[in-house]
């Protein structure tokens, strides 16, 4: 990891609290998983003010670019909810990709995917949205 540690802005972390917390009986396991890999991110967090939040860090609402093994690039907005279209470049934060990439940085590798199936790509670009965290539903 870029800085050592992920990193998340107090609102953002409220935020994925309580999006946890709403969602805490959910039935789907695939989101099951997703959801408690999220909650034990989070836990381990750095959370730091908004002033002191780096630019290039994943944020909820950030635009994100990311580049695989084979070359090809991904620009992508992660949401906060269960509202994700790939149709439409959105990745919820509910999903194995978004649980995955909150808090990392610029030049961070990921790997996701079944053994036997390994999808590895890293992030590239970030830009931070100016949408606000309250217009959202869950």
């Amino acid at each position: 990891m870029k800085y050592g540690s992920l990193i998340m802005e107090k609102k953002d972390y409220l935020t994925l609290k309580r999006i946890l917390n709403f969602h805490r009986y959910y039935e789907d396991y695939a989101h099951k998983d997703a959801l408690e890999q999220l909650g034990e991110r989070i836990d381990k967090a750095l959370i730091e003010d908004e002033l002191d939040m780096p630019d290039d860090v994943v944020r909820l609402n950030s635009r994100v670019t990311v580049e695989f093994v084979h070359g090809a690039r991904q620009k992508f907005q992660l949401v906060p909810s269960t509202r994700g279209d790939l149709k439409k470049n959105k990745v919820s934060i509910v999903s194995t990709l978004g649980a995955s990439l909150v808090g990392l940085a610029v030049g961070d590798q990921i790997q996701l995917g079944f053994p036997t199936d390994v999808q590895s790509f890293r992030i590239v670009g970030v830009e931070q949205s100016q949408q606000l965290l309250s217009s959202f539903d869950f």
